[in-house]
């Protein structure tokens, strides 16, 4: 069978490419014929083919152009044409739904939208972000009108798709490369080139810099921990998706706060396996695959109870919406 599977971005920053790679590998050891197709990408794949059709390099333009990708009709029609001989297409994100959807209604190809969610626009407080988030739900539940059938990372997200769309869906929660985030890996080199003493700890929050995963609150709650612990450090892994916000909780961090904007995918366990717990105050989740792959590591996991927290988290504690002091304390004594 050949299998085109869909994604805005095929790279090491995105938790959803990660879930991509796993399913095209799946598919093509399966012995399927497996290509992913993306705007662009920075992941080699080495037992699928990928097929990079473009798009601005400017981060703003970038986001201006995924929103209005459907006039692009040029680009939509090629890459449909491509699809032609294929047996199934699988879209993972906006606004790649668009490709699935002419392909359906052209050549009647099975089309699977994979729900990995849109987060919620009120989270954002810019004015411009707000609207593009609501603009980009709409056009998202516009290209869903002729899907064959939908699967959803969580139940929470099982959920929010009936509500939005009326859509019925199944839940198929993400994988993780087991092989690469597991026990008993050796974090003392990445401690060391953090500089991280012995008798200090480290806490770790990996994803996108953007104002839903709730950064700013987690820099508080930082605070708040170097009261009792001065010895506590957090690490924050993340691309800069907002420039401003990330200039914002630039300022707000306090000097036990270290900042990399990019680590290398193979090292990522390795982060993992230094750090003595993983933290995130996010607000919104599909899934939260990080999560997944820090317990699969064996560390303990401090999360809002909101979203799909409840469902991927087995191995820490989940405290109420936005409790600043509640969630400090359990950092505190989970540190201990």
């Amino acid at each position: 069978m050949r299998i085109a599977i869909l994604t805005p971005t095929f790279s090491y920053y995105s938790g959803i490419d990660r879930v991509v790679e796993l399913q095209a590998q799946e598919y093509a050891k399966k012995g399927d014929k497996v290509t992913v197709f993306a705007l662009e990408a920075t992941l080699k794949p080495k037992v699928f083919k990928l097929e990079v059709l473009g798009m601005p390099k400017n981060l703003f333009l970038q986001r201006i152009y995924r929103l209005l990708f459907f006039l692009d009709i040029k680009k939509i029609k090629n890459a449909t044409e491509k699809l032609k001989e294929y047996n199934m297409v699988i879209s993972h994100f906006y606004p790649m739904n668009w490709i699935a959807y002419y392909a359906k209604k052209r050549y009647a190809i099975k089309y699977i939208y994979y729900n990995h969610g849109i987060g919620y626009s009120e989270l954002f407080e810019n004015v411009f972000d707000k609207i593009y988030l609501k603009l980009f739900a709409f056009l998202n539940r516009l290209s869903l009108k002729n899907v064959d059938s939908a699967i959803s990372i969580s139940k929470f997200m099982q959920s929010e798709l009936k509500k939005e769309t009326g859509l019925n869906s199944k839940v198929i929660y993400n994988k993780i490369d087991k092989k690469r985030f597991r026990r008993g890996i050796n974090g003392s080199k990445i401690r060391k080139m953090l500089g991280i003493k012995n008798n200090e700890k480290l806490m770790l929050f990996v994803g996108r810099l953007s104002p839903h995963k709730n950064v700013h609150t987690l820099l508080k709650i930082i605070d708040n921990v170097n009261e009792k612990m001065p010895n506590a450090k957090l690490l924050i892994i993340g691309k800069p998706t907002f420039p401003n916000y990330y200039k914002k909780i630039k300022k707000l961090a306090n000097k036990n706060v270290i900042f990399k904007e990019f680590v290398d995918d193979k090292e990522l366990p390795y982060y993992y396996a230094a750090c003595d717990l993983y933290v995130t105050a996010s607000l919104w989740e599909g899934f939260n695959l990080t999560i997944a792959e820090a317990q699969a590591c064996g560390k303990k996991v401090v999360a809002f109870d909101v979203c799909s927290h409840p469902e991927v988290v087995k191995n820490g504690v989940l405290i109420k919406p936005n409790n600043i002091d509640e969630f400090a304390n359990a950092i505190i004594r989970l540190l201990k």
